[in-house]
């Protein structure tokens, strides 16, 4: 069996790439952090690329792709670290106007955490009696709602979404964290030559790809168990490969100038939507 991704599925990940980094770059980050607030213009760029549209099938105006496209998307949202409920308004995307162009859908369903909601065009489910708390993540605002069902068909791919996107923002700590030993010095060259540091980054790497195979195959199958199961190493990857990213950047690392602390917090958030960690473990555990 042939695992590598198609010449097709490579060209809308690099597509994909070059529009979010440069609709979305470092630059466009720091100014979201500085004035947290959803970017119109970008969600619609995204909505016009498709982004929304790729499971949609085609005699819907969509683009037709399935999940593993879907999960490439996604990927590739976490690496930037995207804002936005972008998990939401893909699975609307077909059952609220607007949404595979670039309306902005939040699900209240799934709590009882939804982020997002003071900039929502369409609700889904019961927000009545939300509450906005504190979100630890500057880029991710949250409100607390009723815990209700999930909409049916799309607990699965919501939960392989998420995870897609802890894989982006684990695979990107990493690279991070590479780059950062590289070129850092100390003591008269690379930190990066310290075999502590060195397995810092192996560590993460692991991780990473340890993910990668297990949402990629997960999309394939569509099988919730194996969602359930990418979703706990996704999740795990991306608090682990930013909080040992931290100790590779050192102090620096901890500052409100790095990055990489925004890629924990977000790893944190995430981890706590839609269930999290804790609603796939009682689905593995159910399956036992």
């Amino acid at each position: 069996m042939d695992f590598q991704l198609s010449d097709d599925q490579r060209a809308l990940r690099r597509g994909l790439r070059d529009v979010l980094e440069g609709r979305f770059g470092r630059d466009a980050l720091r100014a979201a952090v500085d004035a947290p607030r959803l970017d119109r213009e970008l969600w619609r760029t995204l909505g016009d690329a498709g982004f929304f549209a790729l499971c949609l099938p085609e005699d819907a105006g969509g683009v037709g792709l399935g999940l593993p496209a879907a999960v490439l998307a996604f990927e590739e949202a976490g690496r930037v670290l995207l804002p936005g409920p972008a998990v939401a308004t893909f699975l609307a995307a077909g059952a609220v106007e607007g949404a595979a162009g670039g309306t902005v859908v939040v699900t209240a369903v799934a709590g009882p955490f939804v982020p997002w909601l003071d900039e929502a065009d369409v609700v889904r489910g019961d927000a009545a009696g939300a509450v906005a708390v504190r979100s630890v993540d500057p880029l991710t605002p949250l409100h607390r709602v009723r815990e209700g069902a999930p909409v049916p068909d799309e607990e699965t791919p919501a939960v392989l979404l998420t995870a897609a996107e802890q894989l982006g923002s684990a695979a990107r700590t990493a690279e991070l964290a590479v780059q950062h030993a590289r070129e850092r010095e100390q003591f008269g060259g690379p930190v990066g030559r310290f075999q502590a540091v060195q397995h810092l980054c192996a560590d993460m790497l692991v991780r990473a790809e340890l993910a990668r195979v297990a949402v990629y195959a997960a999309a394939v199958t569509g099988d919730p168990l194996e969602a359930s199961g990418a979703r706990l190493l996704a999740d795990d990857a991306a608090v682990r490969n930013a909080r040992d990213c931290l100790q590779v950047h050192g102090g620096m690392g901890f500052t409100w100038e790095s990055d990489v602390h925004l890629h924990l917090k977000r790893a944190w958030v995430r981890a706590g939507l839609g269930g999290g960690a804790a609603g796939a473990e009682e689905a593995l555990a159910a399956a036992l």
